[in-house]
């Protein structure tokens, strides 16, 4: 901290009057005390680089740090831990994932944080406040989601003319779930958001596995086991009637058999 110099001499003359005043005794004590504390409110005011524009955007900045939703606060804190540096003049006031699935009320779409491979689909979303400065210029985004095994599924650039304010930016295409070959398994996922190769924010959800694929697979597993289940039974039931002992009316009727036999070939 160092004091301005063009503040050093009118600093001595006041400091020379206040103690004039002081010392001759003819202020009361209120007066005395008014006058020391506007001469050390001075004395602070000369350390002081007061600058009017950056106290504006400063207090403009803390407005825009209000409005950010929790899930935009997450992925900058994220993207921060990971080494990046804040765009200056843009900020995340938004971040998240479009869902969407037909119904017999035609296509449903919703905003969620949790997804299922039975859902036809998401696609990210941003919400962005551009500084006047930083607007009136094309950038380059680049939507990223990183499955649990660090796997990238889906990638999406797109170049976009920013404009001064709030921006909604919503890639026209999505990464299909259902009956997606390519995805299996569940756990957390990433959006990674880029900005001219600049990490803008990280925000993880959670993927589910397809109900529909589990339902499917144990109907196909109940019905092996039931069919295995009659063969073995038909098995048995034909083992069963081998190894059953003969009763006395078998027993006689197959001597008498073999008797006839055997007198025809005498």
């Amino acid at each position: 901290m160092q004091m301005k110099r063009e503040n050093i001499a009118w600093l001595m003359i006041l400091a020379a009057l206040v103690g004039i005043v002081v010392l001759s005794g003819v202020a009361s004590v209120e007066v005395t005390a008014a006058l020391i504390g506007l001469y050390l409110f001075a004395l602070i005011g000369s350390f002081v680089n007061f600058q009017p524009t950056r106290l504006l955007d400063q207090s403009r900045s803390s407005l825009l740090t209000l409005r950010m939703s929790t899930e935009a606060r997450e992925a900058v804190e994220r993207a921060r831990r990971r080494g990046s540096f804040a765009v200056s003049g843009i900020t995340l006031l938004d971040v998240g994932l479009i869902a969407t699935q037909e119904a017999r009320s035609g296509l449903v779409m919703q905003r969620t944080r949790t997804v299922s491979l039975d859902d036809d689909g998401i696609r990210p979303f941003i919400k962005l406040n551009v500084s006047p400065d930083k607007a009136d210029r094309q950038v380059r985004f680049r939507f990223e989601f990183v499955d649990q095994n660090g796997d990238p599924q889906y990638v999406h650039e797109m170049r976009t003319y920013l404009r001064d304010g709030e921006m909604d930016i919503l890639p026209d295409h999505q990464l299909p779930l259902a009956e997606n070959a390519r995805l299996d398994g569940s756990g957390d996922w990433d959006l990674r958001v880029y900005l001219d190769g600049s990490l803008l924010g990280a925000h993880t959800f959670s993927v589910g596995p397809s109900l529909q694929a589990r339902f499917a697979d144990a109907a196909e597993r109940r019905g092996a086991e039931r069919a295995q289940g009659a063969a073995n039974r038909l098995d048995v039931g034909a083992a069963t009637d081998d190894d059953r002992p003969m009763t006395l009316e078998e027993l006689l009727r197959s001597r008498d058999q073999e008797d006839g036999r055997s007198q025809q070939q005498g």
